[in-house]
Protein backbone atom coordinates (compact mmCIF):
# COMPACT_ATOMS: atom_id res chain seq x y z
CA UNK A 1 0.00 0.00 0.00
CA UNK A 2 1.57 2.72 -1.12
CA UNK A 3 2.04 5.85 2.02
CA UNK A 4 -0.50 9.08 1.54
CA UNK A 5 2.88 11.48 1.58
CA UNK A 6 4.37 9.55 -0.91
CA UNK A 7 1.68 8.87 -3.19
CA UNK A 8 0.85 13.48 -3.01
CA UNK A 9 4.88 13.42 -3.81
CA UNK A 10 4.16 11.43 -6.84
CA UNK A 11 1.58 13.95 -7.87
CA UNK A 12 3.46 16.72 -7.75
CA UNK A 13 6.63 15.28 -9.54
CA UNK A 14 3.80 14.34 -12.27
CA UNK A 15 2.61 17.91 -12.49
CA UNK A 16 6.57 18.91 -13.01
CA UNK A 17 7.27 16.74 -15.37
CA UNK A 18 4.50 17.32 -17.59
CA UNK A 19 5.06 21.02 -18.25
CA UNK A 20 8.41 19.66 -19.33
CA UNK A 21 8.92 18.51 -22.68
CA UNK A 22 11.92 16.42 -22.06
CA UNK A 23 12.92 14.52 -19.43
CA UNK A 24 16.77 15.77 -20.13
CA UNK A 25 15.37 19.57 -19.71
CA UNK A 26 18.18 21.18 -17.11
CA UNK A 27 16.75 24.37 -15.54
CA UNK A 28 19.33 26.44 -14.61
CA UNK A 29 19.11 27.78 -11.19
CA UNK A 30 17.30 30.88 -10.76
CA UNK A 31 19.22 34.35 -10.12
CA UNK A 32 18.41 37.99 -10.59
CA UNK A 33 19.80 41.11 -9.45
CA UNK A 34 20.23 44.37 -9.79
CA UNK A 35 23.10 45.35 -7.84
CA UNK A 36 25.20 45.16 -11.45
CA UNK A 37 25.55 48.19 -13.17
CA UNK A 38 26.50 48.46 -17.34
CA UNK A 39 29.70 49.93 -17.56
CA UNK A 40 29.34 49.99 -21.61
CA UNK A 41 27.12 50.40 -24.67
CA UNK A 42 25.58 47.73 -27.27
CA UNK A 43 27.57 49.93 -29.72
CA UNK A 44 31.10 49.88 -28.55
CA UNK A 45 31.21 45.84 -27.59
CA UNK A 46 30.59 45.61 -31.45
CA UNK A 47 33.02 48.15 -32.26
CA UNK A 48 35.44 45.89 -30.43
CA UNK A 49 34.95 43.66 -33.65
CA UNK A 50 37.68 43.92 -35.81
CA UNK A 51 37.93 40.99 -37.82
CA UNK A 52 37.02 36.81 -37.05
CA UNK A 53 36.39 35.75 -34.07
CA UNK A 54 37.48 37.33 -30.84
CA UNK A 55 37.05 36.26 -26.94
CA UNK A 56 36.68 39.48 -24.85
CA UNK A 57 38.77 39.41 -21.89
CA UNK A 58 37.85 43.27 -20.63
CA UNK A 59 35.05 43.42 -17.73
CA UNK A 60 32.24 44.42 -19.71
CA UNK A 61 28.97 44.87 -18.47
CA UNK A 62 25.76 45.58 -20.93
CA UNK A 63 21.96 45.46 -19.91
CA UNK A 64 18.94 45.66 -22.17
CA UNK A 65 15.64 43.88 -22.56
CA UNK A 66 14.65 40.31 -24.23
CA UNK A 67 12.48 40.56 -27.34
CA UNK A 68 12.64 37.03 -28.60
CA UNK A 69 10.99 33.82 -27.31
CA UNK A 70 11.32 30.44 -27.92
CA UNK A 71 7.57 29.27 -26.63
CA UNK A 72 6.09 28.66 -30.07
CA UNK A 73 9.17 27.05 -31.37
CA UNK A 74 10.26 29.47 -33.94
CA UNK A 75 13.80 30.67 -31.71
CA UNK A 76 16.16 28.28 -31.15
CA UNK A 77 19.34 28.16 -29.38
CA UNK A 78 19.46 31.92 -29.64
CA UNK A 79 18.59 34.93 -27.48
CA UNK A 80 17.58 39.05 -28.93
CA UNK A 81 18.30 41.48 -26.39
CA UNK A 82 17.99 44.92 -27.51
CA UNK A 83 19.45 48.08 -25.55
CA UNK A 84 16.26 50.23 -24.74
CA UNK A 85 12.45 49.10 -24.16
CA UNK A 86 10.99 51.62 -26.82
CA UNK A 87 11.68 53.06 -30.03
CA UNK A 88 14.69 52.67 -32.41
CA UNK A 89 17.79 51.22 -30.65
CA UNK A 90 20.69 48.62 -30.62
CA UNK A 91 20.52 45.03 -30.85
CA UNK A 92 22.51 42.03 -30.22
CA UNK A 93 22.11 38.37 -30.72
CA UNK A 94 23.21 35.41 -27.94
CA UNK A 95 23.94 31.71 -29.29
CA UNK A 96 22.90 30.03 -26.15
CA UNK A 97 22.59 26.12 -25.55
CA UNK A 98 19.39 26.39 -23.28
CA UNK A 99 16.00 24.76 -24.23
CA UNK A 100 12.83 26.73 -22.77
CA UNK A 101 14.54 29.75 -22.23
CA UNK A 102 11.32 31.87 -22.50
CA UNK A 103 11.14 30.20 -18.74
CA UNK A 104 14.57 32.04 -17.70
CA UNK A 105 14.34 35.16 -19.93
CA UNK A 106 10.68 35.97 -20.64
CA UNK A 107 9.83 38.59 -23.14
CA UNK A 108 10.03 42.28 -22.42
CA UNK A 109 12.42 40.87 -19.19
CA UNK A 110 15.38 43.10 -18.53
CA UNK A 111 19.02 41.30 -18.65
CA UNK A 112 22.36 42.37 -17.51
CA UNK A 113 25.18 40.52 -19.75
CA UNK A 114 28.74 39.69 -18.65
CA UNK A 115 30.70 40.18 -21.66
CA UNK A 116 33.94 38.42 -20.52
CA UNK A 117 34.45 35.61 -21.25
CA UNK A 118 31.93 35.57 -23.87
CA UNK A 119 32.96 35.71 -27.86
CA UNK A 120 32.49 38.02 -30.30
CA UNK A 121 31.94 37.40 -34.49
CA UNK A 122 30.12 38.89 -37.15
CA UNK A 123 27.88 36.47 -39.56
CA UNK A 124 26.34 37.33 -42.56
CA UNK A 125 26.24 41.09 -41.12
CA UNK A 126 24.93 40.53 -37.47
CA UNK A 127 26.75 40.65 -34.66
CA UNK A 128 26.52 37.40 -32.08
CA UNK A 129 28.15 36.89 -29.11
CA UNK A 130 28.22 33.33 -27.46
CA UNK A 131 30.45 30.37 -26.82
CA UNK A 132 32.74 29.08 -30.00
CA UNK A 133 33.62 26.08 -32.18
CA UNK A 134 36.26 25.08 -34.69
CA UNK A 135 35.30 24.67 -38.22
CA UNK A 136 37.41 23.89 -41.10
CA UNK A 137 40.21 25.79 -38.76
CA UNK A 138 38.25 28.70 -38.05
CA UNK A 139 36.81 29.96 -35.40
CA UNK A 140 32.76 30.26 -35.15
CA UNK A 141 30.48 31.85 -32.38
CA UNK A 142 28.38 28.98 -31.54
CA UNK A 143 26.19 28.54 -28.64
CA UNK A 144 27.08 28.46 -24.90
CA UNK A 145 26.76 25.72 -22.81
CA UNK A 146 23.38 26.04 -21.10
CA UNK A 147 25.48 25.94 -17.43
CA UNK A 148 27.39 28.61 -18.55
CA UNK A 149 24.71 30.75 -19.81
CA UNK A 150 23.46 31.69 -16.24
CA UNK A 151 26.75 33.17 -15.30
CA UNK A 152 26.80 35.73 -18.27
CA UNK A 153 22.86 36.46 -18.92
CA UNK A 154 21.90 37.40 -15.45
CA UNK A 155 18.04 38.16 -15.39
CA UNK A 156 17.09 41.76 -13.14
CA UNK A 157 14.67 41.00 -10.55
CA UNK A 158 12.38 44.08 -12.23
CA UNK A 159 9.00 43.42 -13.54
CA UNK A 160 9.25 42.67 -17.22
CA UNK A 161 8.16 45.30 -19.74
CA UNK A 162 5.74 45.79 -22.84
CA UNK A 163 8.44 46.31 -25.23
CA UNK A 164 7.55 49.01 -28.10
CA UNK A 165 8.25 47.62 -31.07
CA UNK A 166 9.84 50.36 -33.83
CA UNK A 167 7.37 51.06 -36.29
CA UNK A 168 8.96 51.10 -40.22
CA UNK A 169 7.93 50.45 -43.74
CA UNK A 170 9.70 47.59 -46.07
CA UNK A 171 11.45 50.30 -47.81
CA UNK A 172 12.74 52.31 -44.21
CA UNK A 173 14.32 48.94 -43.29
CA UNK A 174 18.69 49.85 -42.07
CA UNK A 175 21.41 47.57 -40.36
CA UNK A 176 20.61 49.81 -37.34
CA UNK A 177 17.72 47.84 -36.97
CA UNK A 178 19.04 44.43 -37.16
CA UNK A 179 18.32 42.22 -34.11
CA UNK A 180 15.59 44.40 -32.60
CA UNK A 181 12.05 44.44 -32.45
CA UNK A 182 10.49 46.08 -35.45
CA UNK A 183 6.64 46.49 -36.41
CA UNK A 184 6.35 47.08 -40.23
CA UNK A 185 3.40 48.55 -41.74
CA UNK A 186 1.59 48.10 -44.84
CA UNK A 187 2.69 44.33 -45.75
CA UNK A 188 1.26 41.23 -46.70
CA UNK A 189 1.98 37.69 -48.01
CA UNK A 190 2.64 37.75 -51.89
CA UNK A 191 0.40 35.80 -54.24
CA UNK A 192 2.62 33.12 -54.87
CA UNK A 193 2.45 32.33 -51.08
CA UNK A 194 -1.08 32.11 -50.18
CA UNK A 195 -2.71 28.97 -49.27
CA UNK A 196 0.72 28.03 -48.34
CA UNK A 197 1.27 26.44 -44.33
CA UNK A 198 4.15 28.82 -42.93
CA UNK A 199 6.67 26.25 -42.77
CA UNK A 200 7.31 22.62 -43.65
CA UNK A 201 7.53 20.21 -41.34
CA UNK A 202 10.78 20.15 -39.40
CA UNK A 203 12.60 22.48 -41.95
CA UNK A 204 13.29 26.21 -41.97
CA UNK A 205 10.91 27.77 -44.58
CA UNK A 206 11.35 31.18 -46.33
CA UNK A 207 7.80 32.86 -46.91
CA UNK A 208 7.63 36.20 -48.87
CA UNK A 209 6.04 39.40 -47.47
CA UNK A 210 5.62 42.96 -49.61
CA UNK A 211 4.06 46.12 -49.39
CA UNK A 212 1.89 47.85 -52.39
CA UNK A 213 4.78 48.93 -53.97
CA UNK A 214 6.39 45.39 -53.78
CA UNK A 215 9.14 45.88 -51.83
CA UNK A 216 10.48 42.52 -50.32
CA UNK A 217 11.07 40.79 -47.06
CA UNK A 218 11.86 37.35 -46.57
CA UNK A 219 9.56 35.58 -43.37
CA UNK A 220 11.86 32.72 -41.69
CA UNK A 221 9.56 30.20 -40.13
CA UNK A 222 11.03 27.04 -38.54
CA UNK A 223 9.72 23.66 -39.38
CA UNK A 224 9.26 22.93 -35.58
CA UNK A 225 6.96 25.95 -34.50
CA UNK A 226 3.48 25.40 -32.97
CA UNK A 227 2.09 27.08 -35.73
CA UNK A 228 4.43 25.34 -38.75
CA UNK A 229 0.94 24.26 -40.00
CA UNK A 230 -1.23 26.76 -39.69
CA UNK A 231 -2.34 28.47 -43.14
CA UNK A 232 -0.55 32.02 -44.34
CA UNK A 233 -2.97 34.58 -43.19
CA UNK A 234 -4.36 36.06 -47.00
CA UNK A 235 -5.32 39.94 -45.34
CA UNK A 236 -2.77 43.01 -45.11
CA UNK A 237 -1.58 45.05 -42.29
CA UNK A 238 1.07 44.89 -39.37
CA UNK A 239 3.66 41.96 -38.28
CA UNK A 240 5.85 42.37 -35.73
CA UNK A 241 9.47 40.44 -35.03
CA UNK A 242 12.71 40.49 -35.08
CA UNK A 243 14.54 41.71 -37.62
CA UNK A 244 17.93 39.69 -38.45
CA UNK A 245 20.17 39.82 -41.95
CA UNK A 246 21.32 37.26 -43.88
CA UNK A 247 24.09 39.05 -46.22
CA UNK A 248 22.48 41.45 -47.89
CA UNK A 249 18.78 40.71 -47.28
CA UNK A 250 16.50 41.55 -44.61
CA UNK A 251 14.91 38.83 -42.92
CA UNK A 252 11.92 38.86 -40.01
CA UNK A 253 11.57 36.09 -37.26
CA UNK A 254 8.11 36.53 -35.71
CA UNK A 255 7.37 35.25 -32.01
CA UNK A 256 4.44 33.96 -32.81
CA UNK A 257 0.89 34.13 -34.46
CA UNK A 258 -0.14 37.30 -32.12
CA UNK A 259 2.80 39.28 -34.14
CA UNK A 260 0.64 39.34 -37.08
CA UNK A 261 -2.64 41.74 -37.41
CA UNK A 262 -3.59 41.20 -41.03
CA UNK A 263 -7.25 42.09 -40.73
CA UNK A 264 -7.34 44.79 -44.04
CA UNK A 265 -8.26 44.49 -47.26
CA UNK A 266 -5.07 43.11 -49.47
CA UNK A 267 -3.58 45.70 -51.90
CA UNK A 268 -4.28 46.51 -55.03
CA UNK A 269 -3.29 44.93 -57.95
CA UNK A 270 -0.61 46.73 -59.84
CA UNK A 271 -1.65 47.12 -63.22
CA UNK A 272 1.45 46.19 -65.04
CA UNK A 273 0.48 46.67 -68.59
CA UNK A 274 -1.44 50.23 -70.00
CA UNK A 275 -1.21 52.28 -72.57
CA UNK A 276 0.38 56.08 -72.19
CA UNK A 277 1.20 58.79 -74.78
CA UNK A 278 3.71 60.12 -72.49
CA UNK A 279 6.14 57.69 -73.77
CA UNK A 280 7.51 58.64 -77.34
CA UNK A 281 10.62 58.75 -79.50
CA UNK A 282 12.51 61.18 -78.47
CA UNK A 283 16.21 60.77 -80.36
CA UNK A 284 17.21 58.54 -83.46
CA UNK A 285 21.06 58.31 -84.14
CA UNK A 286 23.36 57.15 -87.01
CA UNK A 287 26.36 58.62 -86.82
CA UNK A 288 28.57 59.76 -89.55
CA UNK A 289 31.74 59.44 -88.09
CA UNK A 290 30.82 55.67 -86.30
CA UNK A 291 27.75 53.38 -87.09
CA UNK A 292 28.55 51.12 -84.27
CA UNK A 293 27.46 54.60 -81.99
CA UNK A 294 23.65 54.34 -83.03
CA UNK A 295 21.07 54.71 -80.86
CA UNK A 296 17.21 55.14 -80.38
CA UNK A 297 16.43 57.81 -77.02
CA UNK A 298 12.43 57.05 -75.82
CA UNK A 299 11.45 59.83 -73.36
CA UNK A 300 8.36 60.07 -70.26
CA UNK A 301 6.79 63.04 -70.19
CA UNK A 302 4.99 61.76 -67.25
CA UNK A 303 5.85 63.10 -63.73
CA UNK A 304 5.80 59.14 -62.65
CA UNK A 305 7.59 56.27 -63.62
CA UNK A 306 6.32 54.34 -66.14
CA UNK A 307 6.66 50.46 -66.92
CA UNK A 308 7.38 49.22 -70.40
CA UNK A 309 6.04 45.38 -69.87
CA UNK A 310 4.49 44.73 -72.80
CA UNK A 311 5.35 47.46 -75.01
CA UNK A 312 7.17 46.70 -78.58
CA UNK A 313 9.47 48.86 -80.91
CA UNK A 314 9.28 47.68 -84.62
CA UNK A 315 11.56 48.71 -87.51
CA UNK A 316 10.17 48.87 -91.06
CA UNK A 317 14.14 48.38 -93.09
CA UNK A 318 13.42 50.91 -96.19
CA UNK A 319 10.22 50.47 -97.70
CA UNK A 320 8.96 47.15 -96.39
CA UNK A 321 5.50 47.03 -95.04
CA UNK A 322 6.12 43.58 -92.57
CA UNK A 323 7.84 44.35 -89.35
CA UNK A 324 11.85 43.47 -89.94
CA UNK A 325 12.90 43.31 -86.46
CA UNK A 326 11.88 44.09 -82.94
CA UNK A 327 12.97 45.24 -79.46
CA UNK A 328 10.77 43.81 -76.75
CA UNK A 329 10.46 46.37 -73.79
CA UNK A 330 9.11 44.43 -70.76
CA UNK A 331 11.39 44.37 -67.65
CA UNK A 332 12.48 48.26 -68.33
CA UNK A 333 10.55 51.41 -66.89
CA UNK A 334 11.58 55.07 -67.85
CA UNK A 335 11.68 57.24 -64.75
CA UNK A 336 9.51 60.30 -64.83
CA UNK A 337 10.68 62.83 -67.12
CA UNK A 338 13.65 60.69 -67.95
CA UNK A 339 15.38 58.44 -70.92
CA UNK A 340 15.99 55.02 -71.88
CA UNK A 341 18.72 54.69 -74.14
CA UNK A 342 18.46 51.49 -76.45
CA UNK A 343 21.71 50.61 -78.54
CA UNK A 344 23.27 47.99 -80.70
CA UNK A 345 26.27 48.14 -79.70
CA UNK A 346 26.72 48.54 -75.92
CA UNK A 347 30.74 48.31 -75.54
CA UNK A 348 30.99 51.30 -78.40
CA UNK A 349 28.02 53.34 -76.84
CA UNK A 350 29.99 53.48 -73.58
CA UNK A 351 33.26 53.99 -75.20
CA UNK A 352 32.14 57.14 -77.35
CA UNK A 353 29.49 58.38 -74.67
CA UNK A 354 30.81 57.50 -71.54
CA UNK A 355 28.12 55.50 -69.79
CA UNK A 356 26.31 52.39 -70.55
CA UNK A 357 22.56 52.08 -72.59
CA UNK A 358 19.85 51.22 -70.48
CA UNK A 359 18.93 48.12 -72.96
CA UNK A 360 21.39 46.18 -75.23
CA UNK A 361 20.73 44.54 -78.41
CA UNK A 362 21.95 43.52 -81.51
CA UNK A 363 23.05 44.17 -84.54
CA UNK A 364 20.01 44.83 -87.67
CA UNK A 365 17.34 45.59 -84.47
CA UNK A 366 15.06 48.86 -84.21
CA UNK A 367 18.60 50.92 -83.10
CA UNK A 368 20.61 50.16 -85.49
CA UNK A 369 18.63 51.85 -88.45
CA UNK A 370 21.32 53.58 -91.30
CA UNK A 371 18.96 56.70 -91.30
CA UNK A 372 16.14 55.28 -93.68
CA UNK A 373 13.99 53.15 -91.61
CA UNK A 374 10.55 53.98 -89.92
CA UNK A 375 10.52 53.36 -86.59
CA UNK A 376 7.47 52.17 -84.56
CA UNK A 377 6.47 52.25 -80.95
CA UNK A 378 3.56 49.94 -79.68
CA UNK A 379 2.01 49.56 -76.72
CA UNK A 380 0.69 46.33 -75.15
CA UNK A 381 -2.28 46.43 -76.56
CA UNK A 382 -1.15 46.59 -80.44
CA UNK A 383 -2.06 50.16 -80.38
CA UNK A 384 1.05 52.06 -82.03
CA UNK A 385 1.69 54.84 -79.54
CA UNK A 386 4.28 56.75 -81.51
CA UNK A 387 5.88 56.61 -85.21
CA UNK A 388 9.34 58.10 -86.77
CA UNK A 389 8.79 57.91 -90.55
CA UNK A 390 5.87 56.01 -92.82
CA UNK A 391 5.37 52.62 -93.53
CA UNK A 392 5.99 51.29 -96.66
CA UNK A 393 8.03 54.47 -98.01
CA UNK A 394 12.33 54.22 -97.94
CA UNK A 395 13.36 57.17 -96.46
CA UNK A 396 15.93 57.94 -98.92
CA UNK A 397 16.27 61.84 -100.07
CA UNK A 398 12.65 62.12 -97.89
CA UNK A 399 11.62 64.32 -95.05
CA UNK A 400 12.21 61.29 -92.52
CA UNK A 401 16.15 60.09 -93.65
CA UNK A 402 18.70 60.82 -90.72
CA UNK A 403 21.51 58.92 -92.87
CA UNK A 404 24.67 60.12 -91.14
CA UNK A 405 22.88 62.25 -88.63
CA UNK A 406 20.45 62.90 -86.10
CA UNK A 407 16.65 63.16 -85.75
CA UNK A 408 15.12 65.09 -82.57
CA UNK A 409 11.93 65.45 -81.59
CA UNK A 410 11.09 69.39 -81.21
CA UNK A 411 11.71 70.61 -77.19
CA UNK A 412 7.85 71.28 -77.37
CA UNK A 413 6.57 68.02 -78.20
CA UNK A 414 5.13 65.75 -74.98
CA UNK A 415 2.82 63.48 -76.13
CA UNK A 416 3.32 60.46 -78.74
CA UNK A 417 1.77 60.83 -82.61
CA UNK A 418 0.94 57.96 -84.61
CA UNK A 419 0.87 59.09 -87.31
CA UNK A 420 4.40 60.78 -88.54
CA UNK A 421 4.46 64.71 -88.13
CA UNK A 422 7.81 66.56 -90.16
CA UNK A 423 7.31 69.60 -87.89
CA UNK A 424 7.82 67.51 -84.87
CA UNK A 425 11.12 66.75 -85.94
CA UNK A 426 14.53 68.96 -86.23
CA UNK A 427 16.51 66.26 -88.78
CA UNK A 428 20.13 66.39 -89.88
CA UNK A 429 21.67 63.78 -92.62
CA UNK A 430 23.96 64.05 -96.08
CA UNK A 431 21.45 64.95 -98.35
CA UNK A 432 19.49 67.98 -97.22
CA UNK A 433 16.07 66.69 -98.88
CA UNK A 434 12.66 67.57 -98.49
CA UNK A 435 12.95 70.58 -95.70
CA UNK A 436 15.56 68.21 -93.54
CA UNK A 437 19.01 69.43 -92.51
CA UNK A 438 22.22 68.72 -94.76
CA UNK A 439 24.56 68.66 -92.03
CA UNK A 440 25.94 65.63 -91.02
CA UNK A 441 26.56 64.44 -87.21
CA UNK A 442 29.75 63.01 -85.70
CA UNK A 443 29.54 61.44 -82.32
CA UNK A 444 29.33 61.94 -79.68
CA UNK A 445 29.91 66.09 -80.02
CA UNK A 446 26.81 66.21 -82.01
CA UNK A 447 24.75 63.76 -80.15
CA UNK A 448 22.45 64.10 -76.83
CA UNK A 449 21.70 60.63 -75.19
CA UNK A 450 20.24 60.66 -72.06
CA UNK A 451 19.47 64.38 -72.14
CA UNK A 452 16.16 65.18 -73.87
CA UNK A 453 16.80 68.24 -76.34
Amino acid sequence: MIHKKTYIFLINLFLVLSCVRNSNFSVPETNCSENLVANTTFKEVKNLYIDGVQQIHQDLIIEGYVISSDKAGNFFGSLHIQEKATGKTEGIQIEIDTRNSHLFYPLGSKVYIKIKGLYLGKSKGVYKLGGVFSAFGNLVVGRLPSLKVPEHIIKACSNSLNIVPHIVTLDLLDDGMINTLVKILDVEIVEEDLGLPFALLKEETKRNLQDCLEHNLTLLNSGFSDFQAEVLPSGSGSITGVLVKNNNDFQLRIRGLEDIDFKQERCPKIIEEFTSTAIFISELADPNNNAGARFVELYNAATVSLSLNGWKLNRYTNANTEVSSSIDLSGFSIGAEQTLIISPNASEFELIFGFVPDISVGINSPADSNGDDTLELVDPFGTVIDVFGIIGEDGSRTNHEFEDGRAIRERGILKANPTYTFSEWIIYNDTGNSGTTKLPQNAPANFTPGKRY
